[in-house]
């Protein structure tokens, strides 16, 4: 179950871990760890995809190590044998990282809220405020507070590296599909972070994210509708593929659609254009 209404999870909200795991582009000027404290889910506790990834890595949003993710989940209160459900107050579905990132590590029950707080909110449903009891002032979890024993079992073959997206390249081994605009996968336009240059991977294919995404009610298309989004954008769901985009989070939408729509596990390039585009 990957995804679910907002009407399961008023239902069933006692019976689950839920995670806030909003985030924001800079140029947006939006503080998703203010808008949680103003406003969120009864019980959420807010996740932070840059505070957790991999620090020691130049590039944004890397996934940390089994270690880390032990210890983190740990102090969060996790069980393995919780459900989890991820959601996010984000245009970019910061939600669907998160959503991965548990995958990755052997989590196996964790479902996105569909159409995330944008459809909560408009539904009326049930907030609260204020700070996770899980979350120190600074907004940055104690990893060393131990709530829990949890157990990690990490999938390293749903995450390639760079020598694998220049080998793939060379051999055909797997099709790369990028999330990125149309502009910024085609080179028409600057990307927003600094120091990359323009344009994609050779031979990759582009799958703009939100073409997955009813725009109107924040919610992933059909299961037909997704189907005919990469058949129209020449994916063929039979094939090996790997999802890319700026920096490995609009990535893990096509992920995520694409485990809709084939029961697979999704595979990121977790460098993505962050990496390979490097000037």
């Amino acid at each position: 179950m990957n995804l679910v209404s907002t009407d399961w999870l008023e239902n069933n909200i006692k019976k689950v871990k839920i995670f806030d795991a909003t985030w924001h582009m800079p140029s947006s000027k939006r503080k998703a760890k203010k808008e949680y404290t103003d406003k969120h889910i009864k019980g959420a506790m807010f996740w932070d995809v840059d505070e957790h990834s991999d620090k020691d890595s130049p590039y944004p949003h890397m996934m940390s190590n089994s270690d880390y993710w032990t210890k983190m989940l740990g102090s969060f209160g996790i069980e393995n044998d919780d459900h989890i459900i991820v959601y996010d107050f984000s245009d970019t579905y910061s939600s669907c990282r998160l959503w991965f990132a548990l995958k990755y590590f052997g989590h196996k029950k964790v479902s996105v809220l569909d159409g995330g707080m944008k459809k909560w909110l408009n539904e009326n449903k049930p907030t609260s405020k204020g700070e996770s009891k899980n979350v120190e002032k600074s907004g940055v979890i104690n990893i060393s507070d131990r709530k829990s024993e949890y157990r990690v079992n990490e999938n390293s073959e749903l995450i390639k590296n760079k020598r694998q997206i220049e080998e793939s390249i060379k051999n055909f081994s797997f099709t790369l599909v990028d999330a990125r605009s149309r502009d910024r996968f085609s080179g028409k336009i600057d990307e927003p972070r600094p120091g990359l240059k323009k344009g994609c991977i050779i031979g990759s294919k582009n799958i703009p994210f939100k073409e997955c995404i009813e725009q109107e009610k924040n919610t992933f298309k059909s299961k037909d509708e997704l189907i005919k989004v990469f058949d129209q954008n020449n994916v063929d769901i039979s094939k090996p593929i790997v999802f890319t985009c700026g920096s490995g989070i609009t990535a893990c939408v096509l992920g995520l659609a694409y485990s809709l729509i084939s029961g697979k596990n999704a595979v990121i390039y977790d460098g993505s254009w962050s990496e390979y585009g490097k000037k």
